[in-house]
């Protein structure tokens, strides 16, 4: 097994994005400032933030046969990362988010999976040799759950670590808890999974001990400029994130789990691997943009 060898298995997308003063109230209409477009997408994000970050990536997802889907996989390859197992969906159009960021970095976002919502087990099953000898296989919810199951039960059965960032949040089957090491949510996804609201760390605390009684080793929850809160069989504790000035905060998540998963590879302990984490993602909310505010590992003190 190569310890560095990371598997991502999730979508991609193309972000359209709207600078604006504030974000629209429903049937408010405003006048935005800045648009872009940028590659995205939380599984796209993710193994490009991991592969910037010195990881071995092998990206697992499908696009549709458009100009944002040939766009996309140029840029994987760009990158470096392993791209054998990209699909092509004839049928539906490559995934798109359109989104909105205020003035306090703050956004929304609406995402069309597109072909995204077609990624299957048939879809997965060539790639059983690369998850089976994967370090890290590194899943997201912006595809079929059970795919994300199907591909956790083969990583899990073959000793490959299992990271899943539950987002965008949804019920999960008690199935999967089952084949899940390290589960990333933040305040709001925890709230889903466990029914307790994170407001403080004694809530984090409460919300993590009920998803480890779901079956999960670790539970890291993501509290945005605060850091994470790491909780497992070994320690309780919160990992503070360094102060910056953000501008945009769509991708930071997305950083912090690559990052994660390139440190977890590499043998790091799971403190350092989340300070390291934290630190990653706290340069991302300092750019505009998702998969290029992902910084590269040279960058990060």
């Amino acid at each position: 097994m190569n310890p560095s060898s990371i598997v991502v298995i999730g979508s991609t997308n193309t972000d359209m994005v709207i600078m604006s003063d504030h974000l629209p109230a429903p049937g408010e209409t405003i006048l935005g400032g800045n648009f872009f477009m940028n590659p995205g997408g939380k599984g796209a994000n993710q193994a490009v933030a991991a592969q910037r970050l010195g990881g071995n990536v092998t990206f697992i997802a499908k696009t549709g046969n458009d100009i944002f889907g040939e766009r996309s996989v140029r840029l994987f390859k760009e990158e470096g990362i392993n791209t054998d197992f990209l699909l092509t969906d004839p049928v539906n159009p490559s995934g798109v988010a359109l989104i909105t960021i205020d003035k306090n970095a703050e956004n929304t976002i609406v995402v069309a999976s597109g072909a995204n919502a077609t990624l299957s087990s048939a879809d997965i099953e060539p790639a059983t040799a690369v998850i089976k000898n994967a370090a890290i296989v590194l899943m997201q919810l912006e595809i079929p759950l059970d795919t994300v199951l199907y591909a956790a039960e083969i990583a899990a059965t073959n000793g490959a670590k299992v990271i899943l960032n539950p987002a965008p949040a949804c019920p999960l089957p008690d199935a999967l808890f089952q084949h899940i090491s390290i589960i990333t949510p933040n305040e709001t996804e925890a709230e889903m999974l466990s029914g307790i609201r994170v407001t403080d760390i004694e809530s984090a605390r409460t919300a993590a001990m009920a998803l480890r009684n779901k079956g999960v080793d670790t539970v890291i929850i993501t509290l945005g400029a605060k850091g994470a809160f790491i909780s497992n069989a070994d320690m309780e504790m919160l990992m503070p994130s360094p102060v910056v000035k953000a501008v945009d905060t769509t991708a930071a998540g997305d950083v912090f789990n690559g990052a994660l998963a390139v440190a977890l590879a590499e043998g790091w302990a799971l403190a350092n691997a989340v300070n390291f984490g934290c630190r990653a993602a706290a340069i991302s909310v300092t750019r505009l943009g998702a998969q290029a505010a992902a910084p590269y590992r040279h960058e990060i003190k």
